[in-house]
């Protein structure tokens, strides 16, 4: 059986879209979620969705309790994860407006946990690949289907946050191959793995973080205004991508059984 998750924010609070919605109030070993989970059907669909930040933003990125968030996914059964997340373009092609599915990651963060496991077992999951596969080409195939701007692939740059990149990082970032930068998919996209769910972002290109000398640096506000602008797009993919969800038989559902020590 498949049960899709959307981990998100702006524009994807409200309930509405969902028909039959119903708010879930979890308990997690790893304490409180971002925010209690919203559950419904999309056509033939459970959907589960989640407010990354919690309701209005208030949580910054260094202290979103990932871990609770997809145990809490797991719990209910979801087997599938589709993310989106604001992010700065480090290529002057992707420009602000445009959708990435990111195929690879750097980890620029600092002391987030990155695991479930912290007893007396140790698992060292692999992230060769670390975007599920299957996941991401139907998102590609989705936005190409619909006439949306997106790039298939890229490599996104996770850092600590919440203050945005120096303009020395930020062409640092584009030396490491780097292609967009973002505050939220490290670790999340890790615990997904671990747990056995399918993961894949829809990151929106919002600015040139501070790269870019011919625009001005980031600021929240011009975040705000191009993923306003851009959700509709995000949601459409969402909504045509789902009845493509059907197989619950992936490579991700199992990789930690060969990665427990």
């Amino acid at each position: 059986m498949v049960k899709v998750g959307m981990i998100g924010g702006s524009g994807f609070e409200d309930p509405g879209f969902l028909s039959g919605a119903k708010i879930v109030k979890k308990g997690t070993p790893f304490g409180h979620l971002s925010a209690d989970l919203i559950v419904g059907r999309v056509g033939d669909t459970e959907v589960v969705l989640l407010s990354r930040h919690g309701r209005g933003h208030r949580i910054m990125p260094s202290a979103v309790n990932y871990r609770a968030n997809v145990w809490a996914m797991k719990d209910l059964g979801v087997t599938h994860i589709i993310a989106t997340s604001a992010c700065g373009s480090l290529r002057e092609e992707i420009e602000p407006g445009h959708l990435v599915f990111p195929d690879q990651f750097i980890d620029w963060t600092r002391g987030r946990k990155s695991t479930f496991h912290e007893g007396d077992q140790v698992v060292h999951i692999s992230q060769a690949d670390p975007f599920c596969r299957k996941l991401r080409q139907i998102l590609i195939e989705t936005a190409t289907a619909e006439g949306i701007v997106h790039h298939p692939k890229g490599t996104v740059v996770t850092i600590e946050g919440p203050r945005f990149s120096t303009r020395a990082e930020s062409r640092m970032f584009r030396v490491f191959g780097g292609d967009i930068v973002n505050m939220s998919t490290v670790p999340e996209v890790v615990l997904a793995r671990e747990a056995g769910i399918c993961y894949a972002v829809a990151a929106m290109s919002t600015d040139y973080d501070s790269w870019h000398e011919g625009n001005e640096p980031v600021t929240w506000e011009m975040i705000v205004q191009t993923m306003n602008k851009n959700v509709e797009n995000v949601k459409r993919i969402f909504f045509r991508a789902l009845p493509r969800i059907t197989d619950p038989h992936c490579e991700c559902r199992t990789a930690v059984e060969t990665a427990l020590v």
